[in-house]
């Protein structure tokens, strides 16, 4: 089964505009997270699925940079966009993971993909019950999934966030949820604020700038430095994660 990662990502964040064009160390955001998904045993395409707006003409460029294939597609309707880049990819099983999420670790995404492949179910993730930090977030369809969602969604929520349409019908689709040994669902690694970009700065300062580390090294960095995690302790997660 062909495995692609498309990566939602697009310059209009409302609480930090052009987040994934941030430096980080160096590089790019959206570098971070296209290198570390790369890294991935499981995933055989990374592909990056932006809007048809002007201002994200700087992350198509900044995939041809990267290597990265891009789709450009429907900003506010991020379901047919992703349909369309699955479509364009032929890809027969999607991961879906968020440019905003720079510590995304290729281990443990591919808990959640081998689990996908092993077990074979419409859906896998490791969002529904949440045990790993927030910005590790990883999610797996079929293809035809995928499609019966983009064909039969009507609400905006649906279209906004691709996949509620198939975890709020369960009796539809086979959901797995992969889940870790211990519960870092209090630990926040994910980009939506100046705060949050402030903390992310200092982690990958603190690991070298490089990003062939691990989120366990993350967490050990917490651990000897605990004011790190106080940078953005207080800001609350948005109820719509943009893309």
């Amino acid at each position: 089964m062909h495995v692609t990662a498309i990566i939602q990502a697009r310059m209009g964040s409302t609480r930090l505009p052009g987040k994934v064009l941030k430096d980080l160390g160096g590089k790019t955001v959206l570098s971070r997270v296209v290198s570390r998904v790369r890294r991935s045993q499981f995933i055989d395409e990374v592909d990056v699925a932006t809007s048809t707006e002007s201002a994200d003409t700087a992350i198509v460029e900044e995939c041809h940079r990267l290597g990265a294939a891009v789709f450009r597609g429907n900003e506010a309707d991020v379901l047919d966009r992703y349909y369309r880049a699955a479509q364009a990819a032929k890809a027969e099983a999607i991961v879906r993971i968020t440019s905003d999420c720079p510590l995304i670790d290729p281990v443990v995404s591919d808990q959640t993909v081998r689990a996908f492949l092993d077990e074979q179910p419409d859906y896998a993730s490791n969002v529904q019950v949440r045990t790993y930090p927030l910005g590790l977030d990883t999610e797996v369809m079929t293809f035809e999934a995928l499609e019966t969602a983009w064909r039969e969604a009507s609400e905006s929520f649906q279209r906004v966030h691709v996949t509620p349409y198939l975890y709020q019908h369960p009796e539809r689709f086979r959901l797995l949820s992969v889940i870790g040994e211990a519960d870092y669902s209090q630990n926040r690694w994910t980009l939506d604020t100046p705060e949050d970009l402030e903390f992310l700065q200092a982690v990958y300062a603190g690991l070298g700038n490089q990003d062939d580390f691990s989120w366990r090294d993350v967490l050990n960095l917490i651990k000897q430095e605990p004011e790190l995690a106080e940078i953005n302790r207080h800001i609350t997660q948005k109820a719509v994660r943009e893309g």
